[in-house]
């Protein structure tokens, strides 16, 4: 099973499309590893450069996030750089399903919630940890610590525990 927890990755900003997770020009790649360098590479943020990426495992954003374009390019430009879960206020559909079928978690949380997250750990050097088990994140930073329960659907929850779609329907097919 995939790790969905580490260093936090803020991006503060709604409608990141699946052109700035993983820039058109690069869909010709024939393995995932070759979007290794690009994830991100378009992507216009105040504050924002590449170098934050490095050692980051979760990112927090806001709403609509992986909108635009349909393909499996963006999960894999993140599973690649070790990025199994984004928490957003809300996901593009197509997105957030190719997650779950990649192995890896999109989650969404009500906007009162990915605020406050916003406001008490983005600046810091956040870690957060997942409990599948009692499906809570725990956030930890500058000895602040908060404990947040997610849902995901039975049949995602399944995927993940599998590894993917492939994984899944390979044990039941």
């Amino acid at each position: 099973m995939k790790n969905f927890g580490g260093k936090v990755l803020f991006l503060d900003r709604s409608d990141i499309n699946t052109d700035e997770i993983i820039p058109a020009k690069y869909l010709t790649e024939i393995s995932k590893g070759a979007l290794k360098p690009y994830l991100l590479e378009d992507l216009e943020l105040d504050g924002f450069h590449i170098e934050l990426i490095k050692g980051k495992n979760v990112i927090v954003t806001r709403t609509n996030f992986g909108c635009g374009s349909s393909r499996e390019h963006a999960p894999w430009a993140l599973e690649t750089n070790n990025i199994n879960l984004v928490i957003a206020e809300s996901f593009a559909r197509i997105f957030m399903q190719n997650m779950f079928n990649c192995g890896m978690m999109a989650v969404e949380l009500p906007a009162v919630i990915i605020d406050r997250v916003f406001k008490q750990f983005s600046g810091k050097d956040t870690f957060l940890e997942t409990d599948l088990q009692k499906n809570m994140f725990i956030i930890k930073a500058d000895g602040l610590t908060e404990e947040i329960s997610f849902n995901i659907s039975d049949f995602d929850q399944s995927l993940v525990d599998a590894g993917g779609w492939v994984e899944y329907a390979d044990s039941r097919y």
